[in-house]
């Protein structure tokens, strides 16, 4: 009986990752032609996770519309996708420029934007502006700064194609946020709180459309692991109980696939966490005392360890 079971185990550990390859490669060609012919709309496109979007995206056939704040970079990228691609079943995407931090110019991007197709089937708001630092060391310039970037300019882009939704009555929006629109950490006062705001209205917008067949996504995903344009690796945080939050980060090509997956699937919620932050999240939520003890110790040990340098 032992023997037996020493062999059987083994083959069905084999059976089960086999299907369960099978069953994501399955849902990942699914998802692809989900957005087949569909108007696509990808901000920061020259980032890590916009990069892979574009190219995930424009393998499956839809009708690309990358924004960006460098037109070189952009044309690099689209450059790149067509010339690894079949013309004869993808789209040139077509570029726009885009500064969420220039207010002034967001009418004109969003006109820009429609006239491309004429309308807007999927919006990826995916740009953020991050810093780290003390909160009496920022000024309530760089505040307004991240608030542009993080908050009121994926909501006038969302806000500037959801007309054209509506009276459609088709559409999905999707928010590319971070863990901390959910759980913030010391040291990002103005990131946290252009992402807890972000996470509000996206929230908020999902019941008010939902009557008009429009589906509202928000992914919440950890710090982006990627290597610099060197290739060198990135050095290793520091050992504090801030860190344990930090050093658990996501691929950006992992990141498309749950992107792809989650406009395919329409979900409305997404979690893309290591164990670790998403543990934190449900102590934050059932027992805050610990949570905040523990936080205030890591900054506590963010101050010892500096004073040791």
């Amino acid at each position: 009986m032992g023997f037996t079971f020493v062999l059987v185990l083994p083959a069905l550990v084999v059976v089960v990752a086999g299907i369960y390859y099978v069953y994501n490669e399955v849902i990942r060609l699914i998802s692809k032609s989900v957005v087949r012919n569909k108007v696509v709309v990808i901000t920061d496109a020259v980032s890590g996770v916009g990069t892979e979007c574009a190219k995930l995206f424009h393998k499956g056939g839809a009708r690309l519309i990358l924004c960006g704040r460098s037109w070189d970079k952009l044309e690099s990228l689209s450059d790149d996708l067509s010339s690894a691609s079949d013309p004869g079943v993808t789209f040139t995407p077509k570029l726009v420029l885009l500064d969420f931090s220039d207010m002034d110019s967001m009418p004109d991007v969003v006109t820009e934007v429609l006239e491309c197709y004429g309308c807007v089937d999927v919006l990826i708001c995916n740009s953020s502006l991050k810093i780290k630092a003390p909160v009496q060391t920022l000024s309530l310039e760089m505040d307004r700064t991240i608030m542009d970037t993080n908050y009121f300019g994926p909501i006038t882009l969302a806000k500037g194609v959801l007309q054209s939704m509506i009276s459609r009555r088709t559409g999905q929006l999707l928010l590319v946020n971070s863990i901390q629109g959910k759980l913030a950490v010391p040291f990002r006062t103005a990131y946290a709180a252009s992402k807890h705001a972000v996470q509000a209205f996206f929230d908020c917008l999902r019941a008010e459309v939902e009557e008009y067949g429009i589906s509202v996504s928000t992914i919440s995903h950890t710090f982006i692991t990627a290597l610099p344009e060197d290739g060198t690796p990135s050095p290793k945080p520091k050992k504090t109980l801030c860190s344990l939050f930090s050093r658990h980060g996501v691929n950006p090509a992992e990141l498309a696939d749950e992107i792809l997956r989650t406009i395919s699937r329409k979900k409305r919620e997404v979690l893309v966490a290591h164990p670790i932050p998403t543990a934190a999240l449900y102590i934050r939520s059932f027992f805050p005392s610990l949570f905040f003890a523990v936080v205030a110790a890591g900054v506590k040990d963010v101050a010892v360890a500096e004073e040791l340098q």
